[in-house]
């Protein structure tokens, strides 16, 4: 791990995020990469943020770096069933991107699923447009699935979604670690 990722942490996230997260939420540059495109109103997010608070299929953790909020990840459709789970994040703080930020969190949630948790596969969503990030999901050893053809919409045009997961045998493999 690089220096300047050494202080970069996920906690749980917390009733004192709600409006931290709102505001993020609500980024033109977080949005534009989220499947909703609208301002979220407050009480939009209240629903959403009760949710993510006491919903059993939902993990959410606040990224820190240097003890400073700067982003959010999660884990959500989590099925104990098919040991199986989503997981998405953003880094709101343009200021941190590009500084082993993502790829921390990226760590994290694979040791986290795989480790913890003991689930045989992680997947996400992608928006096409978010190449850079499609990229850094391969570089952990995430495979493409497939592409949702025109699955949102995003400022009034159809986007695609690339669909990707992550199996245990190949994290396992632990080609990504080096860089651990």
């Amino acid at each position: 791990m690089t220096e300047e990722t050494s202080a970069v942490a996920l906690r749980p996230l917390a009733l004192e995020d709600t409006v931290r997260v709102r505001d993020w939420r609500n980024l033109p540059e977080i949005a534009a990469y989220m499947y909703s495109d609208h301002h979220i109103s407050e009480g939009e997010h209240a629903r959403w943020f009760g949710s993510a608070m006491t919903d059993p299929t939902k993990r959410y953790w606040i990224i820190e770096l240097d003890g400073a909020p700067v982003g959010l990840a999660n884990l959500y459709d989590i099925s104990e069933a098919q040991r199986r789970a989503y997981w998405a994040f953003y880094l709101a703080s343009p200021e941190v991107r590009g500084r082993g930020v993502g790829a921390f969190t990226e760590r994290f949630v694979l040791r986290h699923v795989f480790e913890e948790l003991g689930f045989d596969k992680l997947c996400c969503e992608v928006l096409a447009t978010n190449a850079g990030v499609v990229k850094m999901h391969q570089r952990y050893g995430f495979q493409v699935d497939g592409t949702l053809r025109q699955h949102v919409v995003k400022a009034g045009e159809r986007v695609d979604v690339v669909t990707m997961s992550l199996l245990r045998d190949e994290f396992n493999t632990g080609r990504w670690s080096a860089d651990a």
